[in-house]
Parts: C-alpha cells; sequence; structure tokens
C-alpha cells in the first residue's frame, strides 16, 4: 500500500460498504460531511487509517489550525482525510467511513489509493455523497439525485445511469477509479438552497442519509438531524422574512417545487453550464473567506 496511506490498524469486516464525503464543492451547505460526520458518530466509528495530506492538499488554500491541548500545549491539526470502520446498526454488515477534504492536487494518485484500500477490503460497494446548489426552497424535503455507473445498479437501486457531462470534483475522479478497479459504485447528490449556501444544511444531511438508508436497504436513526433541520427551518425562515425580495423569491420556488418533481424538472444531475457556474460561485466564496474550503 502507499507510503500516503497510513494504517493504523487492519479491521476484518463483513460485507463492506464504504461511504465518502468530501470537503469543498462536493460539499454544498456541508450537508455530504454532516451526513458522514452524523454517521460516524451515531455508529460509534473507530478510526483505523488516513491519508497523509503533504502530497494532495494545498496548506494555504485549506489552512492547517492551532489548538490548545488542555488549555496549554499548542498542537497543529491538519487537514485530514481519514477512515473510520463501524458495524451497521441492526445488520451484519460493516462500513468503511472516509471523511476528509478535496485535494488540490494529484488527484489520480489520490484517487487511486482510495480505490486500492477498498479492493484490499473487500468493499462490495462505494456511496459518495454530495450536496449541489440549486433553485430550491428550504421550506420543502431536500431532493436527493441518485446515479451509478453500473447499469445494473441503476435497475436495482432505482437510480440513473450518468450520462453527466462537464466539470467535475474528486468525487466524480473518485468514482472512476472504482469502476476501474471493478468495484460497484454510487452517487447521492442532494440539492441545497442557494440563497443560503454557507449554512450547514441539516435538512440536505438528512435527505442523503434517507437515499443512503434505501440505498442500502438498512435504517438509520436520524432523530437528531431531525431536530437540527427543525431549528434549520426555522432560523432561515426568520431570516427570509425579514427581506421582502428574498420571501417572494422563495415562495416562487415553494410554487414551483409543489406543481413540479423537482428530478422530472431537472432530468438528472445539473448540466455541465449549471456545474460550471457553481465552480465559479464557490471559487469566488472560497477567495472571499480568504482562500479557506
Amino acid at each position: 500500500m502507499a507510503d500516503e496511506l497510513r494504517i493504523y490498524e487492519r479491521p476484518t469486516l463483513e460485507r463492506p460498504v464504504l461511504i465518502g464525503a468530501f470537503r469543498g464543492w462536493n460539499d454544498g451547505g456541508q450537508a455530504a460531511t454532516l451526513a458522514a460526520g452524523y454517521l460516524a458518530r451515531s455508529w460509534d466509528a473507530q478510526k483505523f487509517a488516513e491519508i497523509d495530506p503533504e502530497l494532495f492538499v494545498d496548506f494555504q488554500a485549506t489552512r492547517p489550525l492551532v489548538s490548545l491541548d488542555e488549555g496549554q500545549t499548542r498542537k497543529i491539526e491538519w487537514p485530514e482525510n481519514t477512515f473510520f470502520r463501524a458495524r451497521i446498526p441492526g445488520t451484519n454488515r460493516d462500513a468503511v467511513l472516509l471523511v476528509g477534504v478535496e485535494p488540490n492536487y494529484r488527484w489520480r494518485t489520490f484517487s487511486e489509493l482510495i480505490a486500492d484500500l477498498a479492493a484490499d477490503l473487500g468493499i462490495e460497494l462505494v456511496v459518495t455523497l454530495g450536496a449541489l446548489l440549486a433553485d430550491v426552497p428550504h421550506t420543502r424535503p431536500a431532493p436527493v439525485t441518485g446515479a451509478a455507473t453500473d447499469p445494473k445498479l441503476v435497475d436495482e437501486l432505482g437510480l440513473q445511469l450518468s450520462r453527466y457531462e462537464g466539470p467535475t470534483g474528486i468525487v466524480g475522479v473518485l468514482l472512476d477509479a472504482c469502476r476501474r478497479a471493478g468495484i460497484p459504485s454510487v452517487s447521492l447528490w442532494a440539492a441545497v438552497p442557494h440563497y443560503v449556501s454557507l449554512a450547514p444544511s441539516p435538512r440536505a444531511a438528512r435527505a442523503l442519509c434517507d437515499r443512503l438508508s434505501g440505498v442500502l436497504g438498512i435504517d438509520i436513526d436520524v432523530g437528531e438531524l431531525a431536530e437540527a433541520e427543525t431549528s434549520y427551518v426555522e432560523q432561515v425562515s426568520e431570516a427570509v422574512s425579514s427581506d421582502a425580495e428574498t420571501a417572494a423569491y422563495v415562495e416562487e420556488l415553494e410554487q414551483r417545487a409543489d406543481s413540479l418533481d423537482w428530478l422530472e424538472e431537472s432530468g438528472s444531475l445539473p448540466s455541465g453550464e449549471a456545474l460550471a457556474a457553481e465552480i465559479a460561485r464557490f471559487l469566488r466564496e472560497r477567495d472571499k473567506n480568504g482562500g479557506s474550503s
């Protein structure tokens, strides 16, 4: 296994599935990493490996953090891509959770490293979580699209055969690496209201968990996310109500959502032009926030 991968304990897994999410462009409203982190906590997942960020991350764009250990010793916390293992509650199946940050460099090496580890662990299915900014209202359940590169998975799981063409993130590159490694893979994307893109979206995170439960045929307890979702909707609604123009726009989105199914309207994943615009918007926001992502 590559030197960039640090394995602290090699787990013995039963019918394992890998679930991955990355901060950055693939993570509108932080919904994907929020969902993956929630699963890691609620499933009592244990860290067993991580990817050394040195070759993959631009530390000027994604800066390390300084923190105090027990209020005294200063320590550096580097951007992480961490692997956790957990038994999925109520099943005889294990999960490997990968929670991290989209790399700045060497995407092919990074993705092949993950695919090689997945093959070595006997991963039966890779599911990536993503979230994109879209013209959807915060007052309605977050739409989720699902796509797969394997036609058999499309039929079995009721997904779409991915026909998207255009810019992609590390999720797309990772799925291609898994396909070449012969590992079935699925991509789930939740839609996040573009007018509240900087706030974490537990609503979209819950929608991803709900869709994931259907894909894997398991029950996921989303109780804590549901509570956070209620608070999120209330807070955003209060902020929106203070601006008449924004309130009118949200009402228009609500009418559109109620009269047309979002998936039927969009057809599948967004167009290349839409994602290109989203990339530009993401980069503007990153520059505005001092280069962090």
